[in-house]
């Protein structure tokens, strides 16, 4: 079941939504992409959508998962290991996307692949790292800000010039 932001409390209500929005987006585009008729619709998602995953694993690796970590380890430790494990396949994937071009034999199926791992990811972040989060009453609101500006310069590194 797919986490609502409500349910937060304050404290967690800006950073878990923050993340929660990602994943909403991603999981638009990739929607998007299986509706995408032209190569040149294909290769703006699959962009759009390698930048936007790039910034979250930024965001969740540099800041989240490190916070949670040191928080509780016994709680986070396995959930944030399988994580970091799911990132690294999605970033070999981004980075094989990123050689490619619509047309290329693959390309659909390397971008599907990546739906298919991030909408896991994506699960098993909200249904069980959040809820725990949640229940554990983590104060994240250190995180907020450090987490929107390191997005914001992911994002604007990859912006088209």
């Amino acid at each position: 079941m797919a986490m609502n932001k409500s349910h937060a409390p304050a404290a967690q209500k800006g950073v878990l939504g923050m993340l929660i929005d990602d994943h909403r987006e991603a999981q638009q585009l990739f929607k998007d992409f299986k509706s995408a008729r032209d190569d040149g619709r294909k290769a703006e998602i699959v962009r759009h959508t390698c930048t936007a995953l790039t910034a979250h694993t930024k965001i969740e690796e540099e800041h989240f998962y490190p916070f949670l970590r040191e928080a509780d380890p016994d709680a986070f430790g396995s959930l944030l290991d399988e994580a970091e494990v799911e990132h690294a396949s999605a970033k070999d994937l981004i980075a094989q996307l990123g050689a490619m071009n619509p047309g290329d034999a693959l390309y659909d199926a390397h971008f599907t692949v990546l739906g298919e791992y991030t909408n896991h990811h994506i699960a098993e972040e909200e249904d069980e790292l959040f809820r725990q989060v949640i229940e554990k009453e983590v104060d994240l609101r250190t995180l907020e800000k450090p987490m929107e500006d390191t997005k914001r310069r992911a994002l604007a590194a990859k912006a088209p010039a």
